[in-house]
Parts: C-alpha cells; structure tokens; sequence
C-alpha cells in the first residue's frame, strides 16, 4: 500500500526565528510533519517537545519531531534560520562573513542527505545567504528563495493602514531590494483599496504626502527600533515565513516579494535581491517586472549595486 503523500518542513536552528515560525506553522495547519535541527541538539529536542504539547489544539494533525540532516531526504522545504543574529547597531551586512561561514557548513550537510526540495532563507543578511545557498547546493534558482522584502512590506501595509485608517490587508504596497538599509518602497504602484495612493492623498486633504516619507524610514529601520527595545524580531518574520510557506506548498500561485535570482529582469543579473515573484510547488514561478519610475529605477539599481560589493567579498 502507497503512503499517502505529506508535505514535511525542515527548519535549521530553533532559535527565536525558527521557533516562531514553527508555532505558527502548527497554529495556522499548514504542513503534517515538522523537523527541527539545531547545532544543539537538546535545544531542538525541548522545543519539539513544548510544540508537541500544543499539536491536541491544532488545526490539523501534525508530526513533530527533532532530526538531523537525514530526514531532509524526504523534505518538500527546508527553511534555514541559523545563524548569529544581528546585535543592537549591527547592520544585516556586517553579519555576512560569519554566517556565510556557518551556512556552507550547514548546505553541505543537507545536500548530503540527497535533498531535492525548495530551500527558503531567513538568515540576514538574507539576499547574500540566499545567493550563497543557491551556489552552495547547485540546486536551480527557481527553487532557492529567501524571505526578501515580504516582512517589509508586511510592515509598510501594516504602517499605512494606520495612517489612512484602513484594514492593513488592503493596503497593496511593497518594498523591494535589498532586506535592509537600501530598500525602496515603490510608491508609483501603491494603492489604497482599489485607489491608487496618490488619488486617496489628492481627495483627503488632511493627509500629508510629506507623511510618506517618515512612514518609509519606520519601515526600514524597525528592526533596529525593535532589537534596541528587546534584542531581536521574530513574531514578524516568523508568520511571513508561514505566509510564503503556504503559497509554496499549497500551489498558490501567489504573488510575494521575495529574494529571487535576476537573469535580466530589471536591468540586472547575477543577484538575489527582493522583487514581486510569483510562487508555487515549483517555486519561482515568474519575476513579476513592473515599471518603476526614475527615481525608484535609480534606488533600486543601487540597492543591486550594494549586494553585489557584499557578494564579492564572500564568493
């Protein structure tokens, strides 16, 4: 008798990332088998436990359980948390070079195993381990994919929903580039429900264009904000993590903002970097390019020249 198929998520390292997105994996039903691996093994083994204690509340059945890089043989995802975290005044890339160093390591470890799924990268500075992921396991571009910009954007919908007193879910606006200090928000495609940005700005009168510009740097800097407050971010990150998650393995065709590999689309090669992609079991379905306007052209070109100066220094 076949086993029934079953989709099996792997995440590397249970720190604060890793044990958010676990619980809200559990919480919201996605997957039916769950394996946790970290470096200390006894840590993976009580976070196992604890989650396990809450599966009689889930949505649906899941199996959970702390492994090795053995049962990434048979994962349809392995999701990467590890890493050293960013500490308070620390940029994402400064970071690169120690935890490029941990992730060789941990993508030999996982190839070994005979892995053939999507990897989704969560370790800042998020584009450069994704790129270093891709190039580590030669798996095609298609089917390694970081988080990118989509906890960004969650957080300037999140941000101008507030400001115009609307239901963050249907806010459409996005933040691209680089996860970090030179990401943009593409303004030139935002709308308001069903109006774009600019309208809603021209018939409210109370509202300030000026306004943008301070929501923006909010967005951008609120993980510093967040780590000065209480030393990392996780709950965010954590159910973004869970939102791309779905759109992989429920086959949604649904469009994020994540880390792809650029062949081309927006005047640029040979970069991971945070663009509106579609996603489904294949992974990168498609790179959506819109059309941006000069000026956002012009910061997103140098957001692509940042990364590859940072690439250079580790590959």
């Amino acid at each position: 008798m076949n086993k029934e198929k079953v989709n099996r998520v792997v995440i590397v390292g249970t720190g604060a990332v890793g044990c958010s997105y676990a619980y809200s994996l559990i919480n919201q039903g996605v997957v039916e088998e769950l394996v946790l691996i970290d470096i200390n093994e006894a840590k993976a083994e009580g976070e196992a436990m604890d989650l396990n204690h809450g599966v009689p509340f889930a949505p649906s059945p899941i199996k959970v359980w702390s492994g090795s890089y053995q049962d990434c043989a048979d994962a349809d995802l392995v999701v990467i948390t590890a890493g050293l975290a960013q500490k308070p005044g620390e940029t994402r890339l400064q970071l690169v070079e120690k935890n490029t160093r941990i992730f060789k390591q941990i993508i030999k470890e996982i190839m070994k195993s005979g892995f053939n799924g999507i990897f989704l990268v969560a370790t800042n500075p998020v584009d450069i381990l994704t790129y270093v992921t891709w190039k580590e396991s030669g798996l095609p571009k298609e089917r390694v994919i970081g988080s990118g910009t989509v906890l960004d954007s969650a957080r300037l919908r999140f941000e101008l929903g507030k400001y115009f007193n609307v239901d963050s879910r249907n806010i459409h606006a996005i933040i691209i580039g680089e996860h970090g200090d030179t990401e943009l928000p593409v303004w030139s495609h935002a709308k308001i429900g069903i109006e774009n940005l600019d309208d809603v700005l021209e018939r409210k009168k109370d509202l300030k264009k000026e306004c943008l510009e301070e929501i923006f740097v909010n967005v951008r800097d609120a993980a510093y904000h967040i780590i000065e407050r209480k030393g990392a971010t996780y709950y965010g990150i954590g159910m973004s993590l869970v939102r791309i998650t779905k759109a992989i393995l429920k086959n949604e065709n649904s469009i994020l903002t994540v880390s792809s590999y650029l062949e081309g689309e927006y005047g640029q090669n040979d970069v991971y970097i945070g663009v509106p992609a579609k996603l489904n079991r294949n992974g990168v379905q498609e790179i959506i390019e819109i059309e941006l306007n000069e000026k956002e052209k012009e910061q997103f070109n140098y957001s692509v020249s940042v990364l590859k100066e940072t690439i250079k220094s580790v590959i």
